[in-house]
């Protein structure tokens, strides 16, 4: 801001004497410099402004109502005439006091600046600065809103906000998406207040709008948002949610609501899209979302869709799909047998983009073996938890904007045009399945080729990826291919996986030598894992302390071991007693136990299982590194307290070597020890004895009672297999008839795809409109003829009718619909359209095969050329009689337009006058009349064309001879359909030949004798 001031203001004259000195000059110039670096390090937001046809009056009015000092900065792409030199940021300046510029290459994004692009022109962003590239077509369908998008989140993340105005097509939607996948936001001006909707239609149709409003409106949206989220990730709700109570607390909410675990997203991603909600509900801290989530459900569904995070376009990263194409999807063709399909899995596949370029990369696999016959089946299977997105996957329906993602060569064999854009092919969509999967929760698929998971894992938490990665190797065959995304890796599982060689994320299956992990996923949500305990601080007291002194240094060597003998959790030093076995790791507590310790610990062990007092073996010789060692085994199993319930815990004291046994003072030492050595033995032998025919006669029983129940359960089994073998038998019969069931429904289903192909040209080929409506005037069909009449698109179906706009002017539709519902009689109407158009309407009952009304069918026929054809008719034959009789007529009958020229003359006016038609068609009403009643003639006729009433009057007229006759005159004046006149007709008869022109009466006079009131009314118009 301070910087845009000083270049505003303007320049001072120089004053010789008073010249800054040296050290002020500097200390200015640092002090500018220091505040713009201020400026430039501080992060702001970038706004990129999308818009097309009608923009220029939409970026006018939306930075008019940008208040001044606002922080942000505006990059506005338009498209523009490439031949045009752009005038862009002079129209924009005159309504903006922020500084409106045209971007040049390399041009670095300053805060209240508004940057525009020049023609010809694509833009994008790094690290803030602007840069210019060459498009690669001058002309045709570019999208350069969607090429800075797509840089725009992926240089300025969550600071990067998109705003969507007025336009055309579709250009800007696939770049909105990449904008809210970094979490920024999205604005769309209302598409009813636009002059052109399709770029904020596409965009709300989408589901990628945050706030749609009138353009005047969104800055200040956008300013609230931005006062409600923090600048600078490091204060944002991470470090204001110190405990993550609140974050728990959603979490919470959410699962309750939509019934998902976010526990283990990784908290930076969720809070980011927390941040997101507050900012549009301007909500300022995260305690207050958490009640206005609990008060409004609707809120929970709307986060759930946003942690949802669909980010996604057709060969997304085109290097690690060369690399797929070129060298994996080869090696898994490579010598496959025919009956073995190949199996895809695509998890977390948003709206289907990836899945359909795996199955199109696979189809020009098998393409380019040319084995008709011979070629694997192809089976991919698409899971994502969004439905929406599910759905629109199976739809298949993808914006324009998609080439330029997918290459015209593709784009020409496997997708069709349509009216929204493209829809991918049916021999690709019949291979792809698709269906809605929690791939936490959810069972996975088996027996798989090939695992794209791209872009999942770098939102989980670690502990979630291992087991993710885990689950992957299980449901992959051997030497199957895992796919990821560019910013994933398989960590430390690299027993697992191991990557080939290229940049992709590309990890081969490899069959672990180390003992499989269990792969355990909650079965609703997540909870902590048993034996994993946060360490608890110790009183800040000194008799806590001294009692872990005692504990770490005094107690005897112990270990917890589970029923198993898992050893859990070890106090002291056991190396004495035991020690790890040579080979694969195993932490077992009678594998590790050391030479003379394990037959008397496993027979004790059992024992103590059985009871609940401790089992205590005395004395018992333990082989050391080169000795023995003495020691006293105490076994117990834990009953209290509950947490180390089903427990054991074992107990190794050491004692002293037993004393020498009394003889000869002669004797030697060592043959003294060797003999209480060999007691030992003997009585730990006869102990072991003891014991083992005490298991034997507990084992005899339990075999017997064993033996008993095995022959029981074989007769059990024995009748199950008769049953199972009849089952069997079933089953094949079932089979059969399913087999020949499934054959006649593919040929009914071929006849009935042949049939609605017939049907629709049928429909389309008439060019009548058709309109189904059910029994609640909701739309159920229409054909492409209905768009004339109504403003229909296809998700208009399921519509009521009474909510479309319709361009006839037919109010009473809707009752005369339930008219006919009622009455079951057909209704036909005949309407006009606002163009001036008619159209035949009928409306008839809907009867369905069981002969039931299931709502009307409303089929509107344009009429217009047959109304216009009967008028004309109609018109035609009037002409035909008047015609008729005015050649019939005695009296002479002419037409003269307003300038006087003749322009109809019938027979009896060439008996009367002696002209032919053709030589009066040539003439002028003056040569008729005599040069002295040529002035009064002249003055008639103006009063004709004034509309005033002229009577029947006697005057005079020349013939074809030279001579004057006395006729009576009946003047009429004709007009058109705008009640103008455009001619006058007369009907004249002879009534004798007059000596002298001034003995003729004149016609204004009422009182004139020579008034012909037998001949016609008074003055008469005609309207033709």
């Amino acid at each position: 801001m301070q910087a845009n001031k000083t270049m505003k203001t303007p320049a001072k004259p120089a004053i010789p004497s008073k010249k800054p000195s040296a050290k002020t000059d500097r200390s200015d110039k640092s002090d500018k410099s220091d505040k713009s670096a201020v400026v430039a390090a501080r992060p702001f937001p970038i706004v990129g402004i999308g818009a097309s046809a009608g923009g220029l009056e939409a970026l006018e009015l939306f930075l008019k109502n940008v208040p001044a000092g606002s922080g942000m900065a505006f990059v506005i792409v338009q498209h523009l005439d490439p031949t045009h030199k752009g005038i862009m940021a002079e129209l924009l300046q005159r309504g903006t006091p922020m500084k409106v510029m045209q971007v040049k290459d390399r041009t670095h994004v300053q805060p209240d600046c508004v940057y525009v692009i020049p023609p010809n022109k694509d833009l994008s962003i790094l690290h803030g600065v602007l840069l210019l590239l060459d498009p690669v077509t001058p002309r045709g369908l570019r999208l350069p809103i969607d090429f800075f998008f797509r840089s725009l989140a992926e240089d300025a993340q969550e600071r990067g906000l998109g705003v969507i105005l007025s336009g055309m097509g579709s250009d800007g939607t696939l770049g909105l998406k990449a904008i809210k996948g970094k979490a920024g936001a999205i604005f769309v001006q209302d598409p009813a207040t636009a002059k052109f909707d399709g770029m904020p239609r596409s965009a709300v149709d989408a589901g990628l709008a945050d706030v749609v409003a009138p353009v005047e409106a969104l800055p200040g949206r956008i300013i609230a948002y931005l006062k409600h989220i923090p600048s600078i990730p490091d204060t944002g709700l991470a470090a204001e949610d110190k405990s993550h109570s609140a974050f728990e607390k959603v979490v919470l909410l959410l699962r309750s609501q939509t019934g998902h675990d976010f526990s283990l997203y990784k908290k930076n991603t969720v809070y980011r899209r927390i941040e997101r909600r507050m900012g549009i509900h301007q909500i300022g801290k995260i305690a207050t979302y958490v009640r206005f989530l609990r008060e409004n459900p609707q809120e929970a569904v709307l986060l759930f869709n946003e942690l949802l995070i669909g980010v996604t376009s057709f060969f997304r990263d085109p290097e690690a799909w060369e690399q797929l194409q070129t060298e994996v999807i080869p090696a898994l063709l490579k010598s496959r047998p025919p009956t073995q399909p190949l199996r895809i899995w695509v998890p977390a596949c948003a709206t289907g983009e990836e899945a359909y370029s795996m199955a199109i990369l696979f189809h020009e696999a098998l393409e380019k073996l040319h084995k008709p016959g011979h070629l694997p089946a192809l089976q991919i299977f698409a899971t994502d938890l969004d439905k929406d997105a599910i759905e629109k996957a199976r739809a298949a329906v993808y914006p324009p904007n998609i080439v330029a993602d997918v290459s015209p060569e593709r784009l020409s064999r496997f997708f069709v045009k349509v009216e929204r854009g493209y829809q991918i092919g049916k021999p690709i969509r019949e291979t792809v399945v698709f269906a809605q999967q929690n791939v936490v929760m959810d069972v996975s698929f088996t027996k798989l080729d090939l695992v794209s998971c791209r872009n999942l894992l770098i939102y989980l938490m670690p502990e979630l990826q291992k087991s993710l990665l885990s689950l992957f190797h299980y449901s992959l065959n051997v030497g199957g291919v895992l796919f990821l995304g560019s910013a994933e890796s398989i960590a430390a599982d690299t027993h697992l996986f191991e990557p080939l060689p290229g940049k992709a994320r590309l990890f081969r299956r490899l069959v672990s030598d180390l003992q499989a992990e269990p792969v355990e996923f909650p079965a609703s949500f997540s909870f902590a894992r048993a034996g994993v305990q946060l360490p608890a601080a110790l009183p800040a007291n000194l008799q806590s302390q001294a009692e872990q002194l005692l504990l770490q240094r005094y107690s005897p060597a112990a270990v917890l071991v589970n029923a198993q003998g898992d050893i859990i959790f070890i106090n002291g030093r056991t190396g004495k007693y035991l020690e790890p076995v040579a080979g694969k790791a195993n932490w077992n507590l009678f594998a590790m136990a050391r030479e003379g310790l394990s037959f008397i610990l496993s027979t004790a062990f059992r024992q103590a299982l059985r009871q609940t007092d401790p089992v205590i073996c005395r004395n018992v010789m333990v082989g050391t590194n080169g000795g023995v060692q003495t020691v006293d085994l105490t076994i117990q199993a834990i009953a209290e307290p509950k947490a180390l319930c089903g427990l054991v815990m074992v107990v190794f004291t050491d004692v002293a070597t037993p004393p020498a046994m009394a003889g000869s003072a002669k004797a030697p030492r060592a043959n003294q020890a060797r003999f209480a050595a060999l007691q030992q033995d003997l009585a730990q032998a006869s102990h072991e004895v003891q014991s083992t025919r005490e298991e034997m006669r507990t084992f005899e029983e339990e075999a017997k009672s064993a033996h008993e129940e095995m022959q029981s359960t074989n007769e059990e089994l024995q009748s199950t297999n008769e049953e199972l073998t009849t089952s069997k038998e079933e089953m094949q019969s079932m089979n059969e008839e399913l087999q020949t069931l499934n054959a006649e429904l593919q040929h009914k289903m071929g006849g009935l795809a042949q049939l609605n192909n017939d049907q629709k040209n049928l429909l389309e080929s008439t060019d009548i409109g058709i309109l189904f409506l059910d029994a609640e005037l909701r739309v159920r069909l229409f054909t492409a003829g209905a768009n004339r009449m109504f403003k229909l698109i296809p998700g208009d179906v399921g519509r009521p009718i009474t909510d479309i706009v319709s361009n006839l002017d037919y109010p009473a539709l809707a009752d005369d619909v339930l008219e006919v519902l009622r009455t079951l009689a057909v209704h036909e109407q005949v309407a006009t359209a606002r163009d001036g158009c008619w159209f035949q309407i009928r409306i008839k009952p809907y009867r369905t095969l069981e002969n039931r009304i299931d709502g009307v069918v409303v089929t509107v026929m344009d009429i217009t050329e047959i109304r216009r054809a009967g008028e004309a008719l109609r018109k035609a034959n009037e002409l035909l009689r008047l015609a008729v009789v005015v050649h019939d007529a005695h009296d002479a009958i002419t037409v003269q337009d307003l300038e006087g020229r003749i322009i109809a003359w019938n027979p009896g006016a060439v008996r009367l006058y002696g002209w032919s038609e053709a030589e009066a068609l040539a003439m002028n009403v003056r040569d008729r009349i005599p040069a002295g009643l040529r002035g009064a003639a002249l003055v008639k006729l103006a009063k004709l064309s004034r509309a005033e009433i002229l009577v029947p009057y006697r005057t005079l007229r020349l013939t074809k001879a030279g001579l004057e006759v006395e006729v009576s005159i009946i003047s009429t004046a004709l007009v058109n359909e705008a009640g103008l006149m455009y001619a006058i007709a007369t009907t004249e008869r002879g009534v004798g030949k007059a000596s002298d022109p001034s003995d003729m009466s004149d016609p204004s006079d009422p009182s004139d004798p020579s008034d012909m009131s037998d001949l016609s009314d008074p003055q008469r118009k005609e309207r033709v």
